[in-house]
């Protein structure tokens, strides 16, 4: 992941139009999007310290100067935080395997009508409850694929489960690429990006793309092999106090077709005299 900052910079110039800036676009140009003179004339720095920027040489860079270049390429606050990060990486700190506090496994249990589950890192899928067990298969499944990104790319049934999958595969290499800035040199996460690549075509081109996303909110389209198809909203919350674990949350409509779906899949995989 050494080269992930100047990658992510010329990805980001690359979508840049010469004429979104207001510079002439005409003329053979050997690159897509903005030329690094360009970008350095728009953000008032010189032509040698950008490229020094992208060769990730320039260890004191000041906020003035990421902001400038944030604004000529347009960046969503999301991709701001990535090149900060990317910038100025995390020290190393090791770190024990993540456990879910007492109250936040109660809070889960009382959710018995929604599916709910502890997002950790490298979307590892850390607990949940039982309704989200019946909806993923979390309890009958093989522990590495507890895993979103695993689960998304490895396994044979994903692309029928989504019934948006390439938009699933997508976000899910997204919120990769954000941990990855935040953990440059954590093992763990850089063996199953490795993994990952090796194993899947479609995520190699989806990591070469250095797309970043925070998992906050949206829907997801899903089609369960026994209830049938779901149209889920979901709303992510970081957990107090534990800022690498997420709380996701599932909900439908009152009185929806996909409410009623939840409730039948609830009863069926309920334990037999519970």
């Amino acid at each position: 992941m050494n080269h992930d900052l100047g990658e992510f910079l010329r990805s980001r110039r690359a979508r840049v139009r010469p004429d979104d800036v207001g510079l002439p676009g005409g003329g053979r140009r050997r690159v897509p999007g903005l030329r690094r003179e360009e970008l350095a004339l728009l953000a008032g720095v010189s032509v040698d310290y950008y490229m020094r920027l992208e060769q990730g040489r320039t260890p004191a860079v000041s906020d003035a100067v990421l902001d400038a270049v944030s604004r000529v390429l347009r960046l969503d606050e999301t991709e701001r935080a990535h090149l900060r990060n990317l910038v100025r990486p995390a020290r190393s700190r090791r770190s024990a395997p993540r456990r879910v506090r007492t109250g936040v496994l109660r809070l889960l249990e009382s959710m018995a009508d929604v599916p709910a589950f502890v997002l950790g890192r490298r979307t590892e899928v850390l607990a949940w409850n039982s309704l989200a067990g019946a909806l993923y298969g979390f309890d009958d499944a093989a522990p590495e694929m507890r895993d979103s990104a695993r689960h998304t790319f490895l396994d044979p049934d994903a692309r029928s489960f989504y019934r948006e999958w390439d938009t699933v595969a997508a976000d899910q290499v997204a919120f990769l690429r954000l941990d990855a800035g935040r953990h440059p040199d954590d093992p763990l996460l850089a063996a199953l990006v490795g993994e990952l690549s090796v194993k899947d075509a479609t995520f190699r081109e989806l990591w070469a793309r250095h797309a970043v996303l925070e998992k906050t909110h949206g829907t997801k389209l899903l089609r369960h092999p026994v209830v049938g198809d779901l149209d889920l909203d979901y709303e992510t919350f970081r957990l107090p106090g534990e800022p690498d674990l997420a709380l996701c949350v599932y909900t439908a409509p009152v009185g929806s077709p996909t409410q009623e779906r939840l409730r039948l899949l609830a009863s069926w995989s309920a334990p037999i005299g519970g």
